[in-house]
């Protein structure tokens, strides 16, 4: 490497133009045997350096999203699940409810697939370059607790519940929440309201909310009074997923894949 290219290197270390600094000279050798122009060369280096930036950023959107698995509507079996209201989900997956920080609400039995279905959205969103966050909410409840213990829930809320543009926190009713638990998740709620998107997804109808939340009825009303103003229910009936043919083959009992099959189509 001669003195110039040296200098060149270190100048695009100091403004952070790394692909620039990788790739300019394989550029400029093309750019000589073409008889491009400097605009030409320019544009092209500058272009790399944006698309490097722009796969840099989708990276981190994706480690900060905590996704556990990488799902889209389209892997979701429609078929199995003929209780899933296609049309709705398809138009869900063009965000604009994320833009109008509005609210999605997955409801139904366990195994039909409403995780599935929060995580693609998700993905979704980071795909088009939307900061999201992903957490389940007895994940979400410990580390709220923990926070507040140690004196930096305000941190915490800022940095986790109110920093991404959509919040997908999966798993409500499936653990009771205790009365402080039950207050913070309210705090997170409103917190967000009006002003970011929230996902949730849950196993139990709204008339069976307040058992989840430490029995606090009025408490329970506030939230979903938030949580619902600008919303879409997203109602999903049938059999678990996980358990599909395992009853026919004597592997699950019938009793309890026919439990599995139930679903209150009670909403409030």
């Amino acid at each position: 490497m001669n003195l110039q290219h040296q200098r060149i290197q270190e100048t695009c270390e100091a403004l952070k133009l790394r692909a620039i600094g990788t790739e300019w000279g394989a550029i400029a050798d093309k750019a000589a045997s073409d008889e491009s122009t400097l605009a030409d060369f320019l544009e092209q280096v500058l272009a790399v350096e944006t698309s490097e930036r722009a796969l840099r950023s989708s990276d981190l959107l994706l480690k900060f999203a905590g996704l556990p698995a990488l799902k889209t509507v389209d892997e979701y079996d429609f078929k199995f699940a003929s209780g899933a209201p296609k049309k709705q989900l398809m138009e869900l997956t063009g965000l604009a409810f994320v833009e109008r920080a509005e609210n999605v609400v997955f409801l139904g039995p366990s195994g039909v697939g409403k995780s599935h279905l929060a995580m693609s959205l998700g993905y979704k969103a980071v795909t088009a370059g939307i900061k999201t966050r992903f957490i389940t909410a007895a994940d979400l409840m410990m580390q709220l607790a923990t926070a507040k213990k140690q004196d930096r829930l305000e941190s915490y809320l800022k940095r986790i519940v109110m920093a991404p543009k959509l919040l997908i926190i999966d798993e409500i009713g499936y653990l009771p929440f205790g009365r402080e638990e039950a207050c913070l998740f309210f705090n997170v709620i409103a917190k967000r309201y009006e002003r970011g998107s929230v996902i949730v997804t849950s196993n139990l109808p709204f008339s069976q909310w307040s058992g989840a939340f430490a029995n606090d009825t009025t408490l329970v009303a506030a939230l979903l009074d938030r949580l619902l103003h600008h919303s879409h229910i997203v109602q999903i009936s049938g059999e678990s997923y996980r358990l599909k043919g395992k009853s026919a083959a004597g592997i699950v009992p019938t009793n309890i894949a026919s439990r599995a099959m139930l679903v209150n189509n009670e909403i409030v």
